[in-house]
């Protein structure tokens, strides 16, 4: 991967992270106007199942900016793009789609293929 490429992937990944830090950031500030008493006990569900969904989305995203925080240390050290399991680069498409990839589509595809026996087993 060249210089220009690692480029655009840490832009790429930098600005994803920002992304999610300001719906972050947005949501609590949600969170925080929100907690008010619903006299009604129907909105007063609805209101504790959409906070529930909510903070469910912030832990996945939480989650999410680890692997990005991952790959954008992968990058400076010069092992990003390369796939852990087989050494070999990782497709760029994959990796536009998929920033953080880890696996080249072939393991990848061989790992989900493993998972499925195993689960049906």
């Amino acid at each position: 991967m060249n210089l220009r490429q690692r480029d655009y992937f840490r832009q790429k990944l930098e600005r994803w992270k920002e992304e999610i830090l300001r719906e972050s950031r947005e949501t609590l500030e949600n969170l925080q106007e929100e907690s008010q008493n619903h006299p009604d006990m129907a909105d007063r569900a609805s209101s504790e199942s959409d906070r529930a969904l909510e903070l469910r989305t912030r832990d996945r995203q939480r989650k999410l900016i680890a692997k990005i925080d991952a790959a954008l240390k992968r990058i400076e050290d010069g092992t990003y793009g390369f796939c852990e399991e087989t050494g070999d680069p990782i497709g760029l498409a994959r990796l536009d789609a998929r920033p953080i990839a880890t696996l080249s589509l072939e393991a990848q595809e061989s790992h989900e293929r493993r998972e499925k026996v195993y689960r049906d087993e």
